[in-house]
């Protein structure tokens, strides 16, 4: 077994603290990391809160993870020793199922295997990149362009690919009018790359405090949805939103804004259920969908979009016994614009 170095947390309000991990060793296919940054997402906290589900304590939380190879299996084809690689949401699936078959693991029939606060298929709990080792296999390691620096790339592995498969899928591109809801840690990074796929983006947030940020990210327009107004002037504008905040909002509101045949896709993932009128899908053919980060073929392809786009988040990197202020300061909506923990710290 392989002993790494990790911050753990073991309850819903206990604060993060030193721990050791052991990892497997490396099966055939198998790819160790020594993992060098990880990106603190919203999920993490949902999680480490215990506000999706119970949880099997002490967790390591962490789906944004940046490296290096240090040791590959024997039938390892894909990797070698040296490499910059990434892990994102997911370390397994089934991979016999036809979504798997499709390339959409995420989405596997029998329950993908989530990088932590899951089970793998040796019956052990997941524990995610929060630590300074993972052992993963080498179908859901991500390979990681030169042009993009690791602590760079790390948030593009749970944020990148959340905001880049509903804009691919939904086709945002030249001629479609995009609204991105909330400007945060997934709301900055869809705003990037639908103005990269040559959409026309509009930032609706609840104030203008973050106007200056969303205009230099690429959006044509900002409006505060705190302003009645605003869902006046926009009835009926958008072609797709993406909305990314975890808050209930006023779902028949938002719908008001799309034009026919429109869609507005949920990635942000509030824990309080959500409701609408049908009313304000039935009135124009207007669709209410959600979206699960990529597929592993899909990750690799925005990796690669980023880079040729010089595309990367705004990052604050920490050390490792900043994790809890950092959590503290997510929740206040107080960073610019995703938390990346140095794991040298460790």
């Amino acid at each position: 077994m392989i002993t790494a170095k990790a911050r753990a947390v073991d309850g819903p309000d206990k604060p993060f603290k030193e721990a050791e991990i052991t990892r497997r060793d490396l099966d055939s296919k198998d790819v160790l990391i020594e993992i060098k940054f990880a990106g603190i997402c919203h999920s993490d906290i949902h999680t480490a809160h215990g506000e999706w589900g119970e949880v099997n304590y002490p967790l390591v939380p962490g789906h944004e993870i940046a490296g290096i190879v240090t040791d590959v299996g024997p039938e390892v084809t894909k990797y070698k020793v040296g490499d910059r690689v990434g892990v994102g949401c997911m370390v397994d699936s089934c991979g016999d199922c036809e979504n798997c078959q499709k390339g959409e693991e995420q989405y596997c029939l029998n329950g993908n295997v989530p990088t932590y606060a899951g089970v793998d298929k040796y019956g052990e709990p997941t524990q995610g990149g929060y630590s300074t080792h993972i052992v993963v296999v080498e179908d859901f390691v991500l390979s990681i362009p030169d042009e993009i620096e690791l602590d760079q790339a790390a948030p593009l592995l749970c944020a990148g690919i959340t905001t880049f498969s509903p804009l691919h899928h939904w086709k945002a591109g030249p001629g479609k009018k995009v609204a991105v809801v909330g400007l945060g840690g997934l709301g900055h990074m869809a705003v990037k790359i639908a103005h990269a796929m040559g959409a026309e983006v509009t930032v609706l947030s609840q104030t203008l405090k973050k106007k200056e940020d969303g205009m230099r990210f690429g959006a044509a327009d900002y409006y505060a949805t705190s302003d009645p107004e605003t869902f006046e002037k926009l009835a009926g504008t958008f072609d797709l939103i993406i909305n990314t905040v975890s808050a209930k909002l006023k779902l028949d509101d938002y719908l008001s804004l799309l034009t026919l045949d429109g869609s507005m896709v949920n990635v942000g993932a509030p824990a309080e259920p959500l409701s609408l009128n049908v009313f304000s899908l039935i009135g124009h053919r207007r669709s209410f969908a959600g979206s699960l980060i990529g597929g592993i073929r899909e990750t690799q392809e925005m990796l690669d979009f980023c880079a040729e786009h010089n595309i990367g988040p705004e990052i604050e990197v920490i050390s490792a016994d900043q994790i809890n202020e950092a959590y503290d300061r997510v929740l206040n909506s107080d960073v610019k614009y995703r938390f990346v923990i140095d794991i040298s710290t460790m």
